[in-house]
């Protein structure tokens, strides 16, 4: 793009010329969970504008959609519920029985069930999500939160932050087959498209490990180095990997960058600047953009992934902390 075209547009119109250029079509829907201000921020992934504000429960952290995109999830942690909004109205139409505290959850491959993290009492609790029925409560590590679901939906992994495991569970059974040790305040966990590898955030420890979903042992720790930032600063939460499996992109809270890696190498290629205290990530279904939130700046910013480089920030609510994408 000229710097003459550039100087011409503004806002919105900088917006769709950024988008246009990486090919990106799709009217895909954002939504940004704001923990202090318990709503729902809804920006349209074409336009990167805020459209809409939505009511939710108090301490609003995870959420996700439904497979087809109608209906919206959200942990409602302060009031140990689920809300479920109807995408197309904004309206919560129905809760969750969810156990208390629920932190994060993860959507089963087929749309049901649902895998709740409950904090407050050490387990992950199963609901049909048809008929708003817990269907087990399996019991983990101390304050439970990231929660990974294998592509084939055989393996659910739960990460308990005091405990400093990842528990791995049979979804068939509902029954923990196995733990891996990692290090300090494990807040995230996310397989590979191939289903061989599962990365580990570790927040305290700041590190990534990267295990071997057979073996179900640590293969690789990725660390990070900023010049200029402490490493107590480093402080690794949200995950995301391409389909392709080439590059991953990690969070890393206070440090306010989100670091790109090279996921066959486990090398960490660049880190880009983005808002304060990064939390979560979440890709376009094309992924083209990878939108980040940073809760202590109170915006969501906006990664083009091919070009590798922060393209927008986007103002949102109050402690902006959990983002999902609309599948269409």
């Amino acid at each position: 793009m000229s710097r003459c075209f550039r100087a011409g547009l503004s806002g919105a119109a900088l917006a769709a010329a950024l988008l246009a250029a990486s090919g990106s079509a799709h009217a895909y829907t954002v939504y940004v969970t704001n923990e202090k201000g318990n709503t729902v921020s809804v920006i349209d992934a074409t336009t990167l504008a805020v459209t809409a504000t939505w009511k939710v429960g108090r301490r609003p952290r995870g959420v996700t959609t439904s497979k087809d995109g109608k209906e919206l999830f959200v942990c409602a942690s302060d009031d140990d519920r689920i809300d479920v909004l109807d995408t197309a109205t904004g309206k919560v139409v129905r809760s969750l029985r969810s156990g208390p505290d629920p932190e994060q959850f993860i959507l089963a491959p087929e749309g049901n069930p649902l895998y709740v993290a409950n904090e407050d009492d050490s387990q992950v609790t199963i609901i049909d999500i048809e008929k708003n029925k817990i269907l087990a409560e399996v019991p983990v590590g101390v304050e439970p939160e990231g929660m990974g679901l294998s592509p084939d939906g055989k393996v659910l992994v739960n990460t308990s932050e005091t405990t400093n495991m990842a528990h791995f569970i049979d979804t068939k059974t509902f029954q923990v087959i196995d733990n891996v040790l990692v290090d300090a305040r494990p807040r995230f966990a996310e397989f590979t498209t191939d289903g061989k590898f599962l990365w580990v955030s570790a927040e305290v420890g700041g590190t990534i490990s990267v295990i071997d979903v057979a073996a179900r042992r640590v293969i690789k720790k990725i660390t990070f180095k900023i010049p200029g930032v402490n490493d107590e600063a480093i402080q690794p939460v949200g995950i995301r990997i391409t389909k392709d499996g080439a590059k991953a992109f990690v969070a890393l809270g206070p440090a306010n960058r989100v670091a790109v890696i090279d996921a066959r190498t486990h090398e960490v290629e660049k880190y880009l600047p983005v808002g304060q205290r990064v939390w979560q990530l979440a890709f376009t279904p094309d992924q083209k953009l990878l939108f980040s939130t940073n809760g202590t700046s109170n915006d969501v910013s906006v990664i083009d992934v091919e070009a590798g480089k922060v393209v927008k920030s986007i103002p949102v609510g109050l402690l902006p902390w959990g983002v999902a994408v609309s599948p269409q």
